[in-house]
């Protein structure tokens, strides 16, 4: 009697999947229904959000941009943050919104700003999910609710899992964050009681919808080790947490304290169809390659004549700016030689002005060495050096006032990569790193004696 009577109930369960796998190798330790295809639920939103930190990294759009809500998406159901239609908001926070609270009305929000349509940014992300090798996923919406063909598997989130890892460093420390500022109030973590139980923990996704059961994608570090557990179909928050923390426990018994890391290749970009989403209008500062300057004509300019007083006044009038040319690699020589001076060009004398007045020398007495530019800032440990280069680049980008003039330093050793900004004072090293902070993002400051 007993079990006919909880037929009904389990014939209703969400379907069972779990996959344990070292994050630094992308090895599988332990695989259940890993490919069978069930409905994500908000792990979808992990997509979402790797694509609005690839929008900010290639200058489609920007944190602080100012966002319009669509009617659609204030129309989403919960969870949501409660945004209006025509509301305006920055996209930090739709990002902090979607991340942390899984609001639906703000991941819809940054797909169709980003796409122009929610249906244009849902193809983005499939052509994103293929080139990440998620061979087994397709996606309909930026939220996860419940759409007929919105599927994927655990090995699929789990492989977009640790590319959130590796690929944004600089952003991921959002999954850990117990609650956030989202602009128009605070929001708290829907993974919070995980967080804070299993020792590690740092995000990174929580997923329910009644078709899905309650998933988690979930990655744990302790000492080297980082082992990533995605669980889908959990019957309830407590149960769906205490399988992961077993498969987690597993994990780390089953890894070996050291193994060869394998970072996960970036994909290729994959942005938007044409004529979709808003225009690029940010460039990037990176050089891609150094052009020589045009060869001049080897024709002689006009001889001209001159007076003394013309030459004076034209040696004390600044010379208005030309707008500057830039060859083709084809129009650059191999060696270019300074053009000799036409051998009738007549000068006129100038009168040679008096030597200036001796000066007595000042003699200047350092009071402290607050004021000296000896000081630094630590902005990241990276696992590669193109890593903490390209977070420094978009640190001094986003950070001119106060990091201008500063210089850009990568300082390696065996445990990683340093981004560093060096030859700053104490004040303007403090006021950087507390903006910095106020931001977002890692920031300690680098004594002269460090």
């Amino acid at each position: 009697m007993l079990l006919a009577a909880l037929a009904p109930l389990a014939s209703r369960a969400a379907p069972y999947a779990a996959l344990v796998m070292d994050a630094r190798s992308g090895e599988v330790l332990h695989s259940r229904n890993a490919d069978t295809q069930l409905h994500p639920a908000s792990l979808t939103k992990m997509m979402t959000l790797y694509i609005a930190f690839e929008a900010v990294e290639r200058g489609e759009i920007g944190l602080d941009t100012m966002v319009t809500i669509p009617r659609a998406a204030a129309a989403e159901p919960p969870s949501k943050l409660g945004l209006q239609a025509g509301q305006q908001i920055r996209f930090r926070y739709l990002i902090r919104a979607a991340a942390v609270k899984s609001a639906n009305d703000a991941a819809t929000a940054i797909g169709i700003t980003i796409s122009g349509s929610e249906a244009a940014f849902a193809r983005r992300m499939n052509r994103t999910a293929a080139a990440m090798g998620m061979t087994r996923t397709q996606f309909k919406n930026a939220h996860g609710l419940t759409e007929v063909g919105h599927m994927s598997t655990a090995r699929d989130m789990s492989i977009l899992g640790r590319h959130m890892i590796y690929d944004w460093p600089q952003y991921y420390n959002i999954f850990s964050r117990r609650s956030a500022d989202a602009g128009i109030r605070t929001v708290n973590n829907t993974n919070r009681r995980f967080l804070n139980a299993y020792q590690g923990a740092d995000g990174i996704k929580t997923g329910y919808t009644r078709a899905a059961g309650f998933n988690l994608v979930a990655s744990a570090e302790r000492g080297s080790e980082r082992i990533i557990a995605t669980v889908f179909g959990g019957s309830s928050t407590a149960n769906r947490n205490a399988r992961v923390a077993e498969l987690l426990d597993m994990g780390f018994s089953r890894a070996p304290t050291r193994v060869a890391f394998r970072p996960p290749s970036r994909p290729a970009y994959r942005g938007n169809e044409p004529g979709a989403g808003p225009r690029v209008v940010r460039v990037s500062g990176a050089v891609s390659r150094s052009l020589r300057p045009q060869m001049r004509t080897p024709t002689q300019p006009p001889v001209v004549m001159v007076s003394a007083d013309i030459l004076q006044e034209a040696m004390e009038t600044p010379l208005a700016e030309a707008p500057a040319q830039v060859p083709t690699q084809a129009q650059a020589p191999a060696q270019i030689q300074p053009q000799a001076r036409p051998e009738n060009l007549v000068m006129a004398a100038v009168a040679t002005p008096p030597p200036p007045a001796e000066v007595a020398p000042e003699i200047v007495t350092r009071v402290s060495s607050s004021g000296g530019r000896h000081w630094g800032i630590n902005v990241g440990r990276y696992t590669t050096r193109y890593q903490a280069e390209r977070v420094l680049l978009r640190v001094a980008l986003n950070e001119m006032s106060t990091l201008d003039g500063s210089l850009r330093r990568v300082s390696s050793s065996a445990r990683g990569h340093d981004a560093n900004f060096m030859g700053l004072n104490r004040e303007t090293a403090e006021l950087a790193c507390r903006r910095l902070q106020a931001r977002g993002t890692t920031c300690f400051m680098i004594g002269p004696d460090s």
